[in-house]
């Protein structure tokens, strides 16, 4: 039996403690058969980390596959780590207890790799509670020669620069491509006896899909701007290409999903049928960064499923894509899980989906619509504003789902906008308020026979965040008095509708977009900020009760940053972004083309309607060699 790295009494203490003491249904169990595994010299230690409290990181898919994928290896083991809560932080921080991986409770800094995911940028004061309580220096440079590898993944390595100075290195892509490869050049370094910069330096030479910030140097204008982004030796490549897993269908993939002792986010077996998204919405990063889409094979979702389901218990699955509708096989895959499960009170939740007559269809057969809410997501009020964001929708194809909704039987509805997307105006903002009248309106004209009491039309609106590698990403931001004054209007505007009573609206914190805004575009001077941010007590930026605007803005006042170069600024079309240096396939040339057409209001058509030639093709399959594609 394993010892516990808390004692029963702080165990006690604290709010929800099963968060940290592992031994879930189906995970990694360190009983004594493992032992001689874990000590034997060719035996790699993998700490896989999520830096957001436990209930958020077990949500998590990549994380999952990941961590699965290691410990198919008999030569790696791969644990759990989660940013302990503000509670837990305190206890550790006075009782110097270092944070340790759950299944074997284990410190972190005995591991060889401690590999962050980092799937949203209000987690980064996190990422350095993580490195801080794992006692393995905070700064790279700092690492001492015993110190684990820390390596980050997911989205937000797309722009790594605002963490460099805390990574080691970064796996630009998709992590089921090169990391078995990062592993053996590991062990052959371990066998030659070399030191740690040379590993870092011979994984940046060698493994496509590697970045290691400490071998770039950058240099500026007077300005501000990048001057010139590049290596600092030969052997290491001027731009990262990004790994890419073309067959989902031959793959990693957790089959035996952990099941937590306590309800985390997203509580559910989650079977991932695609990924990339051929809608080409220009504010979407998801949707440049994962092209080209691929499709999961029919049978392997179907054996999949199955397996998930038994090794669980779960009573729901949910279909994981940017767009759910777009998948081939879905009818055939809805209906197997229908015939299969639906007799076992087992939900099919279908995020994601169009609101049509199929989507409807199948909805209406998966769940109680009675009980439940419709979502989409407009995204703009306006059919001009539709046309300069590149959404594929008219007012009369929202209006058309939302009849077929209400006649299949459901009277809420849930929308999802955003404020402030480039060249918004009053009439586009108000907009917003003019289309949920009208889809309330729809309602109320419809025969007796379909309405079920009073509709109820709650629309969501976020502030537009510019992020690296989208059309959009020369677009500049506003300021927080504003974005108020925006919402303001528009809530003003909802109030002035005929079926107000039957609308609601509500809009996100304007501090924490331009706050996300800043270290989504940032570069390498935001390290000492987000160090300093977090020496003045920030971390868990992403809670709205822990946010702490006011800190964020004293870190840069005093390392002398203006904010407004990374938010307002105008940005000039050939300027070198800090991002500049990663290869995601999409051309900047592409981005520069769809960033005019959006100015002009001008689609562009989906990648199964026309290829417009981004340059995804490169991979070498997907949508991109689908037949009825033609390149223009």
């Amino acid at each position: 039996m394993k010892t516990l790295a808390l004692r029963d009494e702080t165990l006690l203490s604290i709010e929800r403690p099963v968060r940290y003491i592992g031994g879930e249904v189906n995970s990694v169990e360190y009983s004594p058969d493992f032992y001689p595994k874990l000590t034997r010299e060719d035996t790699i230690r993998f700490a896989m980390c999520f830096p957001d409290v436990y209930e958020i990181g077990m949500s998590h898919l990549g994380m999952k596959i990941i961590c699965d994928m290691m410990n198919k290896r008999e030569d790696i083991l791969c644990e759990r780590v989660f940013s302990p809560w503000l509670d837990l932080d305190r206890v550790m921080r006075k009782e110097r207890i270092p944070l340790f991986a759950l299944e074997s409770q284990d410190p972190v800094f005995l591991f060889d790799f401690l590999a962050i995911t980092i799937q949203y940028e209000m987690c980064y004061t996190n990422i350095l509670q993580v490195l801080d309580l794992s006692r393995i220096g905070i700064y790279a440079k700092d690492r001492r020669e015993d110190a684990p590898i820390v390596i980050g993944g997911g989205p937000c390595t797309y722009n790594p620069e605002p963490l460099a100075d805390f990574f080691d290195l970064f796996y630009i892509g998709e992590g089921e491509t090169v990391y078995y490869d990062l592993m053996d050049l590991y062990k052959d370094h371990k066998k030659r006896g070399g030191s740690r910069s040379e590993f870092i330096h011979r994984a940046a030479a060698t493994i496509p899909g590697i970045y290691a910030p400490s071998l770039y140097e950058t240099a500026y204008r007077e300005d501000g701007t990048i001057a010139s982004f590049r290596p600092v030796y030969d052997d290491i490549p001027s731009t990262v290409l990004k790994q890419v897993q073309m067959d989902l269908s031959h793959t990693f993939y957790q089959d035996k999903p952990l099941v937590p002792f306590i309800k985390v986010t997203q509580d559910r077996s989650v079977l991932e049928i695609q990924r990339g998204c051929t809608r080409g919405c220009r504010f979407c990063q998801a949707g440049m960064i994962y092209r080209p889409t691929r499709e999961r094979d029919l049978d392997y979702l179907k054996n999949l499923a199955d397996t998930m389901l038994a090794a669980t218990g779960d009573d729901e699955i949910s279909l994981s894509s940017l767009s759910s509708s777009d998948f081939h096989c879905l009818p055939e895959l809805c209906s197997y899980l229908i015939e299969t499960y639906g007799k076992k009170n087992i939900n099919i939740a279908l995020p994601s989906l169009r609101i049509d007559a199929f989507s409807l269809d199948v909805m209406s057969k998966v769940q109680d619509v009675r009980k439940s809410s419709l979502t989409f997501a407009p995204e703009a009020g306006t059919q001009r504003m539709r046309d300069v964001i590149n959404k594929g929708l008219t007012e009369e194809v929202i209006l058309q789902g939302a009849r077929e909704a209400f006649k299949g039987g459901w009277n809420k509805v849930k929308l999802y906008f955003m404020m402030g997307l480039p060249t918004e105006t009053e009439e586009d903002m108000k907009g917003i308020a003019h289309l949920c009248e009208a889809v309330a309106m729809s309602y109320y004209k419809m025969d007796q026979e379909y309405r079920h009491g009073r509709i109820s039309v709650g629309a969501s609106c976020s502030f537009f965040i510019p992020k690296p590698f989208t059309p959009f990403q020369w677009a500049q931001m506003e300021e927080t008095e504003e974005y108020r004054r925006r919402a303001h209007l528009v809530n003003d505007e909802f109030k002035a509708q005929h079926n107000r009573k039957s609308l609601s609206f509500k809009w996100h914190d304007p501090d924490t977009t331009i706050l996300e805004g800043i270290l989504a575009r940032g570069d390498r001077k935001l390290s000492k900020v987000i160090y300093d941010a977090y020496n003045k007590g920030c971390i868990y930026d992403a809670w709205t009760e822990y946010f702490y605007y006011d800190r964020w803005l004293e870190a840069m006042e005093e390392n002398g940053i203006d904010y407004h170069f990374y938010t307002t600024r105008k940005r000039d079309l050939d300027e070198i972004f800090p991002w500049d240096f990663i290869d995601i396939g999409v051309t900047k040339n592409f981005l520069k083309r769809e960033w005019e057409r959006a100015m002009e209001g001008k689609v562009t058509p989906n990648c199964r309607q026309q290829c417009s030639n981004c340059g995804a093709a490169r991979f070498g399959g997907g949508v991109c060699y689908e037949s009825k594609n033609k390149v223009v």
